[in-house]
């Protein structure tokens, strides 16, 4: 019996797999790739005239490339779409990518908005790429403490700290100037009304005011905490994207971002992936709808879950020359993680989460989810 001999690729195949096999070496290494370049990166049983010849097919096609006639080529943002496509079933997660990645997203707290602005944080420094997540509203929080800060001669900002490790700031306006003493009293004021402890000695002039304004402050927190019609975003990471050369140019820069500035479009991005229960990329003209400018980018999202329950997802933004395959899997994991950390914080800590509805809520009187002081 003669020996079987391994059939060739058929010949849309291996122009799919020079495609794929540029692309992989372009990412890698930045710099445009002739056809002796990517004949020792493992296609040595084409000659470099193929390859060539597959080059200038691909060409025409629209996937590549050249800087300069004598140069060699590079992915344009549908060669990098086929890319993405290809890898999108095939993500590639190393053992040092998952040791690194373990402890920063394996935690039980009650603190869970604090632990998804550090996950973000933490998922910028694995990607190198701006970061933004949608959440929805976690029940059984209440203020811990309330920080007053003088703007300037009429205007305060209030922030309140909360259980879960929210942070909520306020605009308040004062109809006479305050000097930073009162300020201070006033600040005072606002934490007896909260814990009940070691009311302030105030003047009836600045108590007058201090009451006004603590039922002010109090009444718009309850109403944002209780009526939403979006979810809760987060983001961090921009200055990762400084150590890109796509985005060495400021105006490049701005025009990338240009994505978080429109918040009903970044919201949308994140809802169709909740929707579609898995992970999703945009690449190049596919961000159009969502933010024009952008299209020198692209976004790769992916929900996370609690108690199998999507309520939420987690996007990455870069210039079009990111490792996908790296990308996918390390989101994949990151999103593992997450969903599993906050299902047992939830269910360790009894907390209740909602998501926000379009249409107006219904405050209902002694609604357990927010409590505006301990009454521990």
């Amino acid at each position: 019996m003669k020996p079987l001999t391994p059939k060739k690729p058929a010949k849309d195949q291996r122009e799919r797999l020079i495609l794929l096999g540029l692309v992989d070496l372009y990412l890698e290494t930045g710099k445009p790739i002739g056809s002796n370049t990517l004949r020792e990166n493992g296609f040595d049983s084409l000659s470099s005239a193929t390859i060539r010849n597959y080059f200038s097919k691909l060409e025409e096609e629209g996937y590549l490339k050249q800087q300069h006639s004598s140069g060699g080529r590079i992915p344009t943002a549908l060669a990098y779409k086929a890319y993405a496509e290809a890898h999108l079933k095939d993500p590639l997660l190393t053992s040092e990518e998952k040791r690194t990645i373990d402890p920063l997203f394996q935690k039980e707290t009650r603190e869970v908005a604090a632990y998804l602005q550090q996950a973000i944080e933490s998922i910028s420094e694995a990607t190198r790429c701006a970061v933004f997540l949608s959440a929805p509203r976690f029940d059984q929080d209440f203020i811990l403490d309330i920080k007053l800060i003088g703007i300037d001669g009429n205007r305060l900002l209030c922030v309140f700290v909360t259980d879960f490790g929210l942070i909520h700031t306020e605009v308040l306006y004062a109809d006479k100037k305050l000097s930073s003493f009162t300020i201070k009293r006033l600040e005072a004021y606002f934490n007896w009304r909260l814990n009940g402890i070691e009311k302030p000695t105030l003047d009836p002039e600045e108590e007058t005011l201090a009451s006004r304004l603590y039922k002010e402050v109090m009444l718009r927190h309850i109403v944002s905490y209780t009526n939403f019609s979006a979810e809760d975003l987060m983001q961090a990471g921009f200055s990762k994207l400084l150590s890109y050369p796509d985005f060495n140019d400021a105006a490049a820069l701005a025009s990338g971002l240009s994505l978080f500035e429109n918040k009903q479009m970044l919201r949308t991005l994140l809802n169709e992936t909740c929707e579609s229960g898995g992970l999703r990329c945009w690449i190049g003209d596919d961000l159009l709808p969502f933010a024009p400018d952008a299209t020198s980018c692209s976004a790769i999202v992916i929900p996370y879950r609690i108690h199998q329950t999507v309520c939420g997802a987690i996007g990455i933004l870069g210039p079009n020359r990111i490792p996908y395959r790296h990308l996918f899997g390390q989101l994949e994991h990151i999103a593992a993680l997450i969903s599993e950390s906050l299902t047992k914080s939830v269910y360790k800590h009894k907390i209740s989460f909602r998501s926000p509805k379009p249409s107006h809520l219904e405050f209902k009187k002694g609604h357990p989810g927010l409590l505006l002081e301990d009454k521990t």
